[in-house]
């Protein structure tokens, strides 16, 4: 409903701000010998990006196809500019906390998702590291935005810059927000503890753009923890190369399904949580933060 004009000129000085500060980030890193960055992973990180542009771009025209066969059935239009974009904003970036949310508490969803936390590194571009299959699946969370009057084109340009932003939040330099600020929005903060492979953190703040989802589903935690924060995963994958990063869950995914003993608990290691086991030594986020909470007797 924006002219083209001002949503290119919106979506150019977004993607201005993320390579200046991108540069600004690896320029304080180098001066203040921080090791934000190592080189390797850095390119990893772009190849990665690319992949998933590649991936977009094959199936940008199904998406399309999908989002605006079922605009045809909408049920309402709002004809205010301001509040058409407000509610489409705050709705896709609701539907992306549930599409997050899955992928952090379903294993197959997980094994796509897995790439983008694969990185030991937190810097502006660890944000590239896409999921690279997430578009293959991504449309149908969104067809809800269709139905209520979202156009297609309109619902790709709200993922895009929601998307922007959450790059934005990938960064270890810290930034002093409002209190009101960091209680409704998605700051460098929330965002590091949800990168973070310490067991208190794990499953914690998967907003894009809004914190609220998460405080009022429980998932949120504050980066309050003494110990550093370790980036990664538990178990980080064996090799680096790009091919593992990304097919490596696959494999562990893959290997768990042939041990189970039945139909029934192989159709679980496609949906339980990461760490579920059909034995009775589930390593998941929760039984992790349990049994941390018994042996410190503190509440997470």
């Amino acid at each position: 409903m924006f002219p083209l004009d001002i949503k290119q000129s919106a979506t150019v000085l977004l993607v201005i701000l993320l390579i200046v500060l991108t540069l600004a980030e690896m320029f304080i890193s180098y001066r203040e010998n921080r090791n934000f960055y190592k080189k390797t992973d850095t390119f990893q990180n772009i190849y990665l990006s690319g992949l998933a542009f590649l991936m977009n771009l094959a199936s940008k025209g199904l998406t399309f196809f999908i989002l605006n066969y079922f605009y045809k059935f909408r049920l309402m239009e709002i004809e205010n500019v301001l509040i058409y974009w407000l509610v489409l904003i705050v709705l896709q970036d609701f539907l992306y906390w549930v599409l997050h949310y899955l992928g952090h508490i379903s294993r197959i969803f997980w094994a796509m998702h897995v790439t983008h936390h694969s990185s030991e590194h937190f810097n502006l571009t660890t944000g590239f590291r896409s999921t690279v299959f997430e578009p293959l699946y991504r449309v149908f969370f969104y067809i809800p935005l269709a139905i209520f009057g979202f156009s297609a084109m309109d619902i790709l340009y709200a993922y895009l810059i929601t998307q922007l932003y959450g790059n934005l939040v990938h960064t270890q330099l810290e930034f002093k927000f409002p209190k009101w600020y960091s209680y409704i929005f998605v700051t460098p903060s929330h965002h590091r503890v949800h990168h973070a492979s310490n067991i208190a953190y794990l499953d914690k703040n998967m907003g894009m753009v809004f914190i609220l989802w998460d405080r009022i589903f429980k998932t949120f935690r504050a980066e309050d923890l003494d110990e550093e924060i370790k980036y990664g995963l538990t178990k980080q994958p064996l090799s680096q190369d790009p091919v593992s990063v990304v097919f490596h869950e696959w494999k562990n995914l893959w290997t768990d399904i042939e041990k189970a003993p039945d139909l029934k608990n192989k159709f679980k290691y496609l949906i339980k949580p990461p760490g579920w086991s059909h034995l009775d030594d589930s390593q998941t986020s929760r039984s992790l933060q349990n049994s941390l909470t018994e042996k410190n007797k503190f509440k997470l």
